[in-house]
């Protein structure tokens, strides 16, 4: 009964647990118990996590040559974001979400000539979420992509936005794998690049934007910079925006060779992990939730774990560890 209300309660709010097992189950426990055995045990779920974080980011451990042999056909990413909760007393405080996942080559339409190509995808997705700053987080995106087996993987990716966080922990932890800002992202910057330059919704707008996003795709996003640089000289109005849109090109020009990356397989949007941030969501943001910071803690690994295919596994090995 305990594991089944902790189950539910990482998948639905405590009063539709307890309805869904007074229903289905003929069990008649209430909202409040329920809640007491998911702080009970979320606390567990949070004590397992930090052990394999702690464990994947020891020193002495962390920097040795991986004992295995490297799977030649294994390619794998991860991927960040955020996304906000609600925190009594606190406000609206970021979740920092991370995916690790394989990549798989797969026959695909092209987005830009509609002609069927391999195109890579990201599958057998597993997460990490921490409520706090980027130093821990990106230790438990470490230990997760290790977890999956890192270190095995012939080729390795990190996609992402343009957060200065997010690539700090990138360069920190996966150094030696291709970045890569996501596509869709860098095309909403060009989009309101487009607007503060041509003008929202005219001819010379839709011209000058399909005509950059080709160039963008190309690896041509220093060229853009450039024009958008002079273009700021020209137009004093809009021109600090333009400066500011300008230099999200320039910092992150090398992490924009879509065309390049996916013609060598690689996955160029984030979806995986901005899918799983609305899996967060849906559990931690639902009308008038606000959460106390300990409920949101021991709520988001159970959450976690459902998530990444792990609630089996993991309750097993709480449940069979020693008392502490």
């Amino acid at each position: 009964m305990a594991r089944q209300a902790v189950w539910l309660s990482g998948l639905v709010p405590f009063e539709q647990a307890e309805r869904i097992l007074q229903e289905i189950g003929q069990v008649n426990i209430s909202r409040c118990s329920i809640w007491r055995r998911s702080e009970a045990w979320g606390t567990k779920f949070k004590e397992l996590e930090e052990a394999e974080r702690a464990k994947a980011n020891a020193l002495p451990e962390k920097w040795q040559p991986p004992s295995r042999e490297v799977e030649p056909d294994r390619r794998m990413g991860v991927a960040m974001d955020g996304m906000m909760v609600h925190i009594r007393q606190e406000g609206w405080k970021e979740l920092k979400v991370g995916a690790a996942f394989d990549i798989e080559v797969r026959l695909g339409k092209d987005e830009h000539t509609h002609e069927p190509v391999q195109m890579a995808h990201a599958v057998h997705n597993s997460y990490v979420a921490h409520l706090g700053g980027p130093e821990v987080f990106g230790e438990m995106v470490f230990a997760e992509a290790r977890r999956r087996g890192w270190e095995q993987a012939q080729d390795t990716e990190v996609v992402a936005d343009g957060a200065a966080w997010i690539w700090n922990q990138a360069d920190l932890h996966f150094g030696q794998s291709r970045q890569l800002v996501d596509w869709y992202h860098a095309d909403e910057h060009l989009a309101t690049a487009a607007r503060l330059f041509k003008g929202e919704g005219t001819p010379a707008f839709q011209l000058w934007f399909n005509s950059r996003e080709t160039a963008l795709y190309q690896g041509h996003a220093e060229r853009i910079a450039c024009e958008l640089e002079q273009a700021a000289n020209d137009l004093p109005k809009v021109a600090d925006d333009l400066r500011r849109e300008a230099g999200y090109f320039r910092e992150h020009q090398h992490r924009m060779n879509y065309l390049e990356m996916r013609e060598e397989e690689y996955v160029i949007g984030s979806g995986m992990v901005e899918g799983g941030a609305k899996q967060y969501q849906a559990r931690l943001c639902g009308p008038g939730m606000c959460w106390s910071r300990p409920g949101a803690e021991h709520i988001i690994p159970i959450r976690t774990a459902i998530l990444s295919g792990r609630f089996a596994d993991v309750w097993r090995k709480i449940y069979n560890s020693p008392p502490s």
